[in-house]
């Protein structure tokens, strides 16, 4: 259903023809459908019609990830994860159901599932060489179960679970969300919830912590650089000349959408700082000067940036809404000291609690206004 105010911000976004005034990517960390089906959706529910240019999945930046491309990954999640999967590049991909059948004696929580017989492995399937988790599946128990036993085993359920160190196997994760706002009067259960389980039993078995090679969606900064990325791509389609210097990034979810955005602005500035630097450096090496120089370190950048070209963004805004998880009535306090870390950070385990990330850059009671407040600010008057 949409917001009301959803349908009166898109209206002001596009021109009579129905195209975009300035370039929009909406970034959902729903990870289990494909772009089109999802910009198909928005199209519907918005009444403007959105490509799939526009849209991103929590799971958009795998297309990155290419060296796991050709390697036989384990998909969790619902919906068509096989063929996200392989729309994404993957080419070697085997889903939970397809473990389940060929070893149907593993998944033994639920007792009508049991086998009636006694069975044998089917071990038809290649050795499992990476797992990636898209969306929070349908039967927690089964996956849970089949997943550690993946991590466990290195990948052959043939085999027993194995106690001596072993390199865990890559594991890339999409969505943090632990909770998520719908109709009903409170948040429900996301993908976070499903990984902190995942997270706490890994550990209770193993007394180690399980390792990620990568997390994307909201609130990580790769989410945020591969969106801008597809702004800038709407903008060299559309002939737009000018350079995007300052994003703006609407949400309603403190710990993901604005600890998101302001995580990308730190991001932002302190890539900015460092190039000053780098110039500041190269300019008195020029000129011969002895003058104190800041210390410039090479930084090592992140492994996603090589694949992606550099941002051309100096900052991002953040923008609270109050239509969604967000309710104006709690707060979040600003000494982490003197509250239970647990109970107020809602975060990933991966992602510290630091009160700056969860303060916005402006509240406003819905994206209409947000939209309206972006426009004065920028002193932009559609055409």
């Amino acid at each position: 259903m949409p917001i009301p105010a959803a349908k009166k911000a898109f209206q002001t976004l596009v021109n009579s023809q129905g195209q975009f005034v300035v370039p929009v990517v909406f970034v959902t960390n729903a990870g289990n459908c494909m772009r089109q089906t999802k910009a198909d959706q928005l199209s519907h529910i918005l009444g403007v019609p959105i490509t799939m240019d526009q849209v991103m999945m929590s799971h958009s930046p795998l297309r990155m990830f290419k060296k796991y491309h050709d390697k036989c990954v384990l998909v969790s999640g619902q919906g068509p994860v096989l063929d996200i999967a392989k729309n994404l590049g993957f080419q070697n991909v085997v889903s939970i159901d397809m473990l389940r059948e060929s070893f149907p004696l593993l998944d033994m929580v639920d007792h009508n599932r049991r086998p009636k017989v006694p069975s044998s492995p089917i071990a038809n399937l290649p050795t499992v060489e990476a797992v990636i988790l898209f969306g929070e599946p349908i039967r927690w128990e089964t996956n849970l179960q089949l997943i550690i036993d993946i991590l466990l085993t290195n990948g052959n359920l043939s085999g027993a679970h194995q106690s001596q160190k072993l390199p865990q196997l890559p594991l890339l994760a999409c969505n943090m969300d632990l909770m998520w706002m719908a109709e009903a009067q409170s948040p429900r259960f996301g993908h976070g919830t499903f990984l902190v389980c995942l997270e706490n039993i890994y550990k209770k078995i193993t007394g180690k912590e399980v390792k990620y090679k990568a997390l994307m969606g909201k609130p990580s900064e790769l989410t945020y650089h591969f969106a801008e990325y597809l702004l800038r791509g709407q903008a060299v389609e559309r002939n737009w000349t000018q350079p995007i210097t300052t994003l703006y990034a609407i949400g309603d979810n403190l710990m993901t959408d604005i600890y998101g955005a302001n995580l990308y602005n730190r991001y932002l500035e302190e890539r900015t700082r460092r190039k000053n630097s780098k110039a500041v450096a190269k300019m008195a090496t020029a000129t011969g000067s002895n003058a104190a120089l800041p210390q410039v370190n090479d930084h090592v950048e992140n492994a996603w940036e090589s694949e992606l070209a550099p941002p051309s963004a100096t900052s991002c805004k953040s923008i609270l809404v109050c239509t969604g998880v967000y309710n104006p009535h709690t707060e979040v306090p600003t000494d982490t000291n003197q509250c239970i870390k647990e109970t107020v950070f809602h975060g990933h385990r991966d992602f510290r609690f630091d009160p700056g990330l969860v303060e916005p850059g402006h509240i406003v009671q819905d994206v209409a206004d947000a939209v309206e407040l972006i426009f004065e600010q920028e002193k932009f008057v559609p055409q």
